[in-house]
């Protein structure tokens, strides 16, 4: 299935609705749950209802179903929730962001997750803009791949935890990495330096990843464009964690509540030809290669797009379409 959260003047948490695998036509399904959180809630009850209508809506019969007019009808998949945990699974990306601020690697690089717990109580809409109040903040973007699971008990295995996932989605996480040192420097972690972020208009079931699913990772490209120009299309198959381990971390002390929505971290790959998914990493290689970076971080102005495609070639998720705007 594919679902998405129609923008309404009434609600933060939006209209749940349906939308075609084409990604062309959508159907509301309100009467079944009228939001994605409360679906993720009693997921149970409500998914096999929201297969028949899905099915219902590629075959042509559903009734009410409306054509995809415009990006700007939905909000991201996932308006706001309780929990947004986002790992960093991507090793070739941990060593070259600390690199860039001369970190030292944990030792438990390879053994232990990086997590850190980001904000949720609003995702921007997937085309809004990205406000930015300091160019020395340096706003970047990170695409990421990201699940959203129902109810997982305290202390599940990675192996149980890969059960309970039930959509995916893409991520932009927004990061200002001028304030990002100092912060840490604090040893209390990321706050200021993470804001909101965006989701893509599309959450997806795992059937329809098909055979891109395996070993606990979306083993695609992720697609980055920056200012109209290829950027980046790292392979998000390389996820040093899989994501039932980033479950499994993130639950080791206690519940996740159902819609507990986890991050991949930047996607990122060892083969320097397929790009970059962040401008850190970018300027971080232009600092090794060049002696210097030459790629300023965003100013206003500047467009970030975000995509996943199939082995057919068809938009799995929909378009993060954003631009940097003077707060």
């Amino acid at each position: 299935m594919k679902l998405a959260s129609l923008k309404v003047s009434n609600s933060k948490d939006g209209e749940l609705v349906i939308v075609s695998r084409d990604n062309k036509s959508f159907v509301s399904v309100k009467d079944i749950a009228p939001n994605l959180l409360n679906a993720m809630e009693n997921w149970a009850v409500a998914e096999p209802k929201l297969k028949t209508r899905y099915d219902q809506l590629n075959s042509g019969s559903a009734a009410g179903a409306q054509t995809v007019s415009s990006p700007a009808i939905f909000a991201s998949a996932l308006p706001r929730t309780w929990l947004f945990a986002d790992g960093s699974a991507f090793i070739h990306h941990i060593k070259l962001v600390r690199k860039a601020r001369n970190a030292a690697l944990p030792e438990t690089l390879l053994t232990v997750p990086l997590m850190y717990q980001a904000e949720s109580g609003r995702f921007l809409d997937p085309i809004e803009d990205i406000p930015q109040r300091d160019f020395s903040h340096g706003t970047d973007f990170e695409a990421e791949v990201g699940v959203i699971v129902d109810h997982v008990p305290m202390g599940v295995t990675p192996e149980q935890a890969l059960k309970h996932i039930k959509l995916h989605v893409l991520i932009n996480d927004v990061s200002l990495r001028g304030l990002i040192p100092e912060e840490l420097a604090q040893g209390f972690g990321f706050f200021q330096s993470k804001p909101n972020k965006a989701l893509s208009p599309l959450a997806l079931t795992t059937d329809e990843l098909g055979s891109a699913w395996k070993d606990g990772r979306v083993q695609l490209p992720l697609n980055v464009t920056y200012n109209g120009q290829f950027f980046g299309k790292a392979n998000a198959k390389e996820m040093h964690f899989h994501f039932g381990q980033l479950i499994a971390h993130a639950a080791k002390t206690r519940d996740l509540a159902a819609g507990t929505l986890i991050g991949s971290g930047t996607v990122a790959n060892e083969d320097a030809t397929v790009g970059s998914s962040c401008l850190a990493e970018k300027r971080t290689l232009e600092q090794i290669n060049d002696g210097k970076p030459s790629t300023p971080f965003m100013k206003v102005g500047d467009t970030i797009e975000i995509e996943m495609f199939n082995d057919k070639g068809e938009s799995l998720f929909g378009r993060i379409s954003q631009k940097v705007a003077q707060a």
